[in-house]
């Protein structure tokens, strides 16, 4: 028999995660029970202000009343079909979220890892179809720490010893360019053969790294004169992260391919999908890709739902204000512990200066014990990205439980 949650401490549960789970994570030392809002309580029933929202799936706050009532009502009438067959919810969303984005088609798929895959696979179908790059000689531009996932073709792009190392051999086709340097870009896409661009607009997983002002733009409009699909990886920055509906709405660029994810189900269920126009998403044929749940009408309905969440609650206008707040709070914290802060909406990073030996790390524990729960991204930089329904008494409270956790490394 199943022992239940009220049997069981916090120290039981990960132990039990320890033993039985594979060691691909490190948690910090808190063991969730129930979400609401901005706010998440442990199995001990202590309160915390959730400051990383599920790497930003929980854009609208956690439980939202709206998606969940969505999800109930969908979930007992049909859950799934595979695509087989035609269901009554797919179409209404994919016009519901074309319209909403401006593009003309919609492949949905389930993580944002998957849909990252099925953008690379267009972009290369693309290129040999449409630009007539011979097969097999495609090549797509990406920026060193990146992160667009873990399938093994993606960490075939990424720089970041911990996500490639022993999982060779590895998928050809990538080329590695310093991110936020347009020259080396602009050498590079000059290549023969260079078929597509894959960029965060803001790379979440290096630290919240914000290029400079001209960077995407001027990307952008080389990859208009050469020819080479320009594709923004906003799984993360997008759905009003960053105080916009797309990061890429920040400098007013339209790209050929658009990757969403996690906040597209506001953290209810693995929705995921890929946005293009008809010349890009028709090259791929009946039988040539798939995915048995992507598009099946449960997430169909959660997905409308977390959308008209974000719209109707004006979140990418409440992410812009609060997360100046946030900016201006944290630069007024008097210590030398934190070098930067930087960011744009609510999708922010503070880095840390190492004192008497303590690290992020120690600061995210500290954090912990004092009611707000965040985790680093690497050993120097925490990443702050609360849920987007936050309001200014919450910000303001949130900055002042990180200036004591701050200050009590003296």
């Amino acid at each position: 028999m199943i022992e239940t949650s009220a049997k069981l401490t916090s120290q039981d549960f990960m132990e039990k995660e320890e033993h039985f789970g594979a060691h691909n994570y490190h948690p910090l030392p808190v063991v969730l029970e129930r979400g609401e809002g901005v706010f998440l309580w442990d199995v001990e029933g202590k309160r915390y202000y959730d400051f990383l929202s599920a790497y930003s799936a929980v854009n609208q706050g956690h439980c939202h009343p709206k998606i969940l009532k969505a999800m109930l009502l969908q979930a007992q009438k049909l859950t799934l079909t595979s695509r087989a067959f035609f269901n009554n919810k797919l179409g209404v969303y994919e016009e519901y979220i074309t319209k909403i984005f401006g593009y003309d088609k919609i492949l949905p798929m389930n993580s944002g890892a998957e849909a990252v895959e099925t953008a690379l696979k267009l972009c290369r179908k693309w290129g040999y179809l449409k630009k007539g790059v011979k097969d097999g000689k495609g090549k797509i531009i990406v920026c060193s720490n990146n992160f667009h996932g873990r399938t093994i073709t993606i960490i075939s792009m990424s720089t970041d010893p911990d996500a490639y190392s022993n999982y060779g051999p590895y998928t050809p086709g990538f080329v590695v360019i310093p991110y936020n340097n347009i020259d080396a870009f602009a050498k590079e896409i000059n290549q023969p053969n260079v078929i597509g661009f894959l960029v965060e607009p803001i790379q979440g997983e290096a630290g919240v790294m914000v290029p400079d002002d001209n960077y995407l733009k001027t990307a952008y409009e080389l990859c208009k004169k050469n020819n080479v699909l320009f594709i923004a990886d906003e799984v993360q920055t997008g759905l009003a992260r960053t105080g916009k509906m797309l990061a890429c709405d920040h400098i007013g660029i339209r790209p050929d391919m658009v990757i969403l994810g996690k906040a597209l189900s506001g953290g209810f269920y693995p929705v995921s999908a890929v946005l293009a126009d008809n010349d890009i998403m028709l090259t791929i044929k009946p039988g040539e890709h798939g995915s048995t749940f992507g598009g099946n009408p449960l997430a169909a309905c959660i997905a409308i739902a977390s959308l008209e969440v974000i719209i109707n609650e004006k979140l990418a206008e409440n992410a812009e204000k609060m997360g100046k707040i946030f900016r201006e709070g944290i630069g007024k914290i008097p210590t030398n512990m934190i070098e930067t802060v930087r960011g744009k909406g609510l999708l922010n990073a503070i880095i840390i200066k190492p004192k008497n030996g303590k690290e992020a790390w120690d600061v995210c524990l500290a954090m912990k014990e004092n009611g707000l729960i965040a985790k680093p991204t690497h050993q120097h930089i925490i990443r702050f990205a609360p849920p987007l329904v936050i309001n200014e008494e919450q910000i303001n409270e949130a900055v002042g439980i990180i200036k004591k956790s701050i200050l009590s490394f003296k």
